[in-house]
């Protein structure tokens, strides 16, 4: 029996129970390894610009098949954003010129793409450009201007030409989903400096294979924990009459479960799109010592992620290319305000304006704004009190806390993520209910409420008994 209207994809998708898109995107993603071996096999030693049509070609290509003829407005930015920056020799009105235009277009693309949940569509690809692009215009104003604020290892001497643009832009292991990595560590890549020597002082391919591999397997472990997740938890349960019902302690698992879940969805993309970079030799790197490390475009540093104890941890350790991007191209620039917050409220605004424009996005910037507000206040009253400082170093106390903050950032990642998710406020309102407004009660009240009577009740706690110990 036929079916009629159906693609051959449409009904595999079906039966694997996922979307379409998503099934593209995560098989775009994997054709980054069979593009890196084509890359090893035959191109590595290749001039500079047959390779960056390679990269740019085979780019495009995923991106036509995921998102079709959505694909070129990601093409023409960039070739406008080459001319901007030639035709003004790299001044800061390019970078001006390039930073409204492409995020302008962005935000057009929000308004006409977006619905009432996540997307993929062309504007995905494209907000990850947006940061490219930037980058680049600001690292080539850098090299010229020698304005001495951005690292001398991204700055660029001259500007690059279309081809080293598109290739740069639609490198096919770093368009979809990122990473983020400078134009001159492309650079640097595709002109054979990252490349091996042999016992015999012959040129080979970058001695990535093993650490690729390894990269691959952790992706694929993070993707199949995903998947065993889903049986479990998902977006309509936080939402539906059944979980509002639940006992607060089952939610609060439950609701922690869902935040790793939500989060792993994006590791896996991440550790399986690092893999095939470090498989083309991009991410190459030298440590202190000298050591090579293929960590150069390393997205998510799982050490600190899985041993959360404060939110600053998953921040260490969660979208580190976007991370540094903005600490350099738009923290680090704000200095002239001369207040730490408002530039952390900045970078804070530009990234959920980044996301899109849904209301989840800015409510969830807001929320992280206010936790790392919340947390440094709390770390600073326990070491201005030095007899709850001292017993906190009991061993057995210490332990206890140590459980206590692991099951904290473990449960509250779930809160943080709810607006994220669920994006228009009637959806994540009804989760909030849900889940008995859990969040507001241990952050938001502590500066109005537990900070200010903590701090009251402690300044009558004498430290005496603790000099006499």
């Amino acid at each position: 029996m036929t079916v009629p209207n159906r693609t051959l994809m449409a009904v595999f998708c079906q039966q694997l129970g996922v979307t379409e898109p998503a099934l593209k995107l995560l098989l775009g993603i994997l054709a980054g390894y069979p593009l890196a071996l084509i890359h090893r096999l035959y191109l590595y030693k290749k001039s500079e610009k047959l390779q960056c049509v390679f990269f740019t070609l085979a780019g495009l290509a995923i991106g036509f098949w995921n998102f079709g003829w959505g694909i070129f407005h990601c093409f023409f930015s960039v070739v406008f954003t080459y001319f901007v920056i030639s035709l003004l020799k790299a001044s800061a009105l390019s970078v001006g010129i390039v930073f409204i235009s492409t995020f302008s277009y962005l935000l057009t693309g929000y308004i006409l793409t977006s619905s009432e949940t996540y997307d993929i569509t062309w504007t995905m690809p494209y907000c990850i450009l947006v940061l490219r692009l930037i980058g680049v215009a600001f690292d080539a104003y850098d090299g010229t201007y020698a304005s001495g604020i951005s690292s001398n290892k991204t700055a660029l001497k001259q500007v690059p030409t279309l081809l080293q643009m598109l290739g740069h832009s639609f490198f096919p292991s770093g368009f979809l989903v990122g990473p983020q990595f400078s134009m001159a560590q492309f650079l640097d890549f595709s002109n054979g400096k990252f490349n091996s020597k042999g016992s015999d002082g012959k040129e080979l391919p970058p001695d990535s294979l093993m650490a690729s591999l390894f990269r691959f397997g952790q992706g694929l472990l993070y993707l199949s924990i995903f998947q065993m997740l889903s049986f479990y938890v998902s977006d309509d349960l936080l939402i539906s009459d059944d979980f509002a019902q639940m006992c607060i302690f089952k939610k609060l698992i439950l609701m922690g479960l869902w935040g790793r879940y939500t989060l792993y969805k994006y590791i896996s993309c991440w550790l399986l799109t690092e893999g095939a970079c470090i498989m083309f030799g991009l991410s190459y790197n030298k440590n202190d010592k000298g050591e090579v490390k293929w960590d150069a475009v390393t997205n998510i540093n799982l050490s600190i992620f899985e041993n959360c104890t404060e939110f600053n941890h998953y921040i260490q350790s969660f979208n580190l290319n976007t991370n540094q991007w903005v600490a350099k191209y738009i923290y680090k620039r704000l200095k002239f305000l001369g207040n730490k917050y408002v530039s952390q409220a900045s970078v804070l605004l530009f990234l959920a304006v980044w996301h899109g424009l849904h209301s989840g996005y800015y409510l969830t910037f807001l929320h992280e704004f206010i936790v790392i507000f919340v947390e440094r206040d709390v770390k600073s009253f326990v070491k201005s009190n030095p007899t709850l400082e001292q017993r906190l170093r009991n061993p057995i106390v210490n332990i206890i806390v140590i459980v206590l903050l692991r099951l904290y950032t473990f449960i509250f990642i779930g809160w943080a993520l709810l607006p994220f998710v669920f994006l228009q406020y009637p959806r994540y309102l009804t989760a909030f209910a849900n889940c008995n407004y859990a969040g507001i009660f241990v952050h938001y009240l502590w500066p109005v409420a537990y900070g200010p009577l903590l701090k009251f009740l402690f300044k009558f706690v004498s430290t005496d008994d603790v000099k006499d110990r």
